[in-house]
């Protein structure tokens, strides 16, 4: 009996100490250890599949509570209520905004709170009634029901476009069909190319012909660097030739210095003729 008792005992102790573990990491998650609590309303305009009670607040991405509980409005049924409890310190102001954010594709959402501008008043409730936060209808759209908008308009968009998607189909086969008949003759064009462009050692024809083009540029370039050396020697030459006729024609017709006076009569200091 004894031993019977302390596996009670034992038991016991093991029960309690798991449940206390739950009941931190349930306190830990949802109370936080934060001091007093505010709650609010939040109206929906749209279906807001994915919120859960219990799913997290966060304002800029920060953790300050989580939804208390989730309702219909009775008087528009176009619209969903949510009720926050968060943290008095948070910055709720009058033009704070409110979405939803969902977690990777499991479509889990949290409700997000962001912003606000510095000059905007804190948010109050009217008459002792809860302040109310009022979310725009494309924040409540999950990425479900957006995926399904797409798929929509891709299938309208297909439907509209059904006869010239199906002679497209058709090409293509034919095509294929093509092919697969002149294979062989796909073959011989490929080896052809192949023998053209020479394969990755570029042995072909075609760079053959490329490299006899860049050889004969490249000589010609030299010829004609030695026909611009040549000109500039001969407009040097013809520029002093047509500088000295300036300066001294009469080299063009008797050449040297000055003209010989050999065959013309000359006269002496005294006056007569000498021949």
């Amino acid at each position: 009996m004894e031993t019977r008792a302390n596996y009670i005992l034992i038991g016991l102790f093991t029960l309690g100490v798991i449940m206390g573990a739950f009941g931190f990491v349930y306190w830990f998650h949802h109370v936080g250890g934060t001091g007093e609590r505010t709650a609010y309303h939040v109206v929906f305009k749209g279906p807001i599949g994915g919120l859960r009670t219990g799913a997290a607040v966060s304002f800029n991405g920060i953790r300050v509570g989580e939804v208390a509980e989730l309702g219909l409005d009775p008087e528009n049924p176009k619209q969903a209520l949510a009720t926050i409890s968060i943290d008095t310190n948070t910055p709720v102001r009058a033009d704070t905004t409110v979405s939803l954010d969902f977690q990777g594709l499991t479509g889990i959402a949290t409700l997000a709170l962001r912003g606000g501008s510095v000059n905007s008043p804190r948010l109050e409730g009217k008459d002792g009634a809860l302040p109310v936060l009022v979310s725009d209808f494309g924040s409540t759209a999950d990425m479900m029901q957006a995926a399904r908008d797409v798929l929509g308009k891709i299938d309208t968009v297909i439907e509209q476009n059904q006869v010239a998607l199906r002679n497209s189909i058709k090409s293509i086969e034919t095509f294929t069909e093509a092919l697969a008949r002149n294979s062989e003759k796909v073959d011989r064009i490929m080896a052809g190319i192949d023998n053209l462009i020479g394969g990755p050692e570029g042995k072909g024809d075609i760079p053959e012909a490329v490299r006899a083009i860049r050889t004969t540029a490249e000589n010609l370039d030299k010829r004609i660097d030695g026909l611009v050396s040549d000109g500039r020697r001969t407009l040097n030459t013809i520029e002093k030739t047509v500088k000295n006729f300036d300066e001294n024609p009469q080299r063009l017709i008797f050449g040297g210095g000055r003209p010989a006076n050999t065959g013309a009569p000359s006269r002496n200091t005294t006056g007569t003729i000498q021949r």
